[in-house]
């Protein structure tokens, strides 16, 4: 029995004539077009402009993470846990650790920090200990060596900062935070107050804030280390700290050690940043991904507005899917144009909307002087995320017009 003739290539329905019927088919709704795609546009849009605002806004953060924690190494003697259950120390630090610091590329500055302390536990203003006065806790006694506020980060209120010549000399002078000052009912240093530590007595040559490291240092009363060698027997230096250039603290943590203690290296320890700032980065993971799940929640309100506008479509064009089936269209070519509107649909919201929100991204760091980033991948990956959520979304609506029949579509709408 001979076969059924062959019908030539040309003759048949291809995959252009089906996107042709598809996009003829969108165009002729112009209104519901516009409805449809822009419930895709606002999703896309959000996901690539909060991702945007995200990378931007973590890149503003990071900045300011690593003006203060990138740019400062500290070092310090390990500590060993003693029968006690008290922490000490297993090593000390040379007291030219600071100068020994300023000779390695990167470093700007260093300066030591020695808690001391006291066999009489007072700091006062005044020299005379009223025992009718209730006692309350003095504030911290601290010995730094060189430029403290220099390279902590600190601004002068009023008055200046002991020098090395202050520190040479073991002159008995004294810098206050803000808040010890406050509480030592000192404000100016014109009058040249002073203070009596242990009972001696130094002079307030200075009142600092703003420290970018070590804050709890507004609270503590600051001498010279020679002072603190001298009147109350400072036996080492607490620890180091330096502020270096961005970007060196991965090779100064190797260097360190050996320019403070070459024998000895595993009693140090360093405590630098990376290349970034560690909490600069797990900041920007957080603000990434509280940002990208309200762009999903958008997104997927897009998805199933596409959805619901397909399966409208399926529902009020029962009659000429039901006049196609019966010219000879197969399931899967019916199937194939809803399919192809929903692609459409979404690839056009996808375009539309990562092209809004990478101007969103620009605009905003524009009016706020911030530095934008925006990955381009992003916003190709937006409009590729555009044109899938319209695949999704029409798969079902697609499904459920390759299954009418024929008869009862048109019976349905005789």
């Amino acid at each position: 029995m001979a076969g059924s003739p062959r019908i030539p290539r040309a003759d048949r329905f291809g995959f252009g004539d089906l996107v042709l019927e598809a996009t003829v088919d969108i165009a002729s709704r112009p209104g519901r077009l516009l409805m449809t795609v822009l419930g895709t546009v606002l999703g896309i849009g959000a996901l690539v402009a909060t991702i945007g605002f995200a990378q931007t806004a973590s890149g503003q953060i990071a900045r300011q993470f690593d003006a203060a924690a990138a740019t400062h190494l500290s070092v310090a003697p390990t500590e060993a846990q003693a029968r006690s259950g008290q922490s000490v120390a297993t090593a000390t630090l040379p007291w030219d650790a600071p100068e020994r610091l300023e000779r390695l590329a990167g470093v700007e500055s260093a300066v030591s920090l020695s808690p001391v302390t006291l066999r009489e536990n007072t700091i006062t203003a005044v020299p005379i200990n009223d025992p009718s006065i209730a006692a309350v806790a003095p504030p911290a006694l601290v010995a730094a060596s060189g430029d403290v506020l220099g390279t902590l980060g600190g601004r002068v209120v009023t008055g200046r900062v002991f020098d090395d010549g202050h520190d040479e000399r073991g002159d008995r002078v004294a810098i206050l935070g803000a808040r010890a000052a406050e509480r030592l009912a000192v404000n100016r240093v014109d009058t040249q107050p002073s203070i009596f530590i242990g009972g001696v007595s130094y002079a307030v040559i200075g009142i600092f804030e703003g420290l970018d490291r070590r804050a709890e240092l507004a609270d503590a009363v600051v001498i010279p280390t020679g002072a603190a060698r001298a009147d109350f027997q400072l036996a080492s230096p607490g620890d180091t700290v330096a502020r270096i250039a961005l970007g060196t603290g991965p090779q100064l943590r190797e260097q360190a050690p050996l320019a403070l203690a070459p024998d000895a290296v595993d009693t140090l320890e360093v405590s630098a940043p990376q290349a970034r700032s560690d909490l600069a980065r797990n900041v920007q993971g957080d603000v990434n991904i509280v940002f990208i799940i309200l762009g999903v929640i958008v997104l997927l309100a897009g998805g199933l507005g596409i959805a619901n506008v397909t399966t409208l479509s399926v529902l009020e064009r029962t009659g000429e899917i039901g006049l196609r089936r019966a010219l000879g269209s197969t399931g899967r070519q019916i199937a194939g144009q809803f399919v192809v509107e929903s692609v459409v649909i979404g690839l056009l919201g996808g375009l539309v909307g990562a092209a809004l929100g990478v101007f969103a991204v620009l605009g905003v760091s524009l009016v706020q002087q911030w530095v934008p980033v925006v990955d381009p991948l992003v916003a190709l990956g937006g409009t590729v995320l555009g044109a899938l959520i319209g695949l999704a979304a029409g798969g079902i609506p697609a499904r459920r017009a390759s299954r009418i029949e024929p008869i009862a579509a048109l019976r349905a709408n005789a």
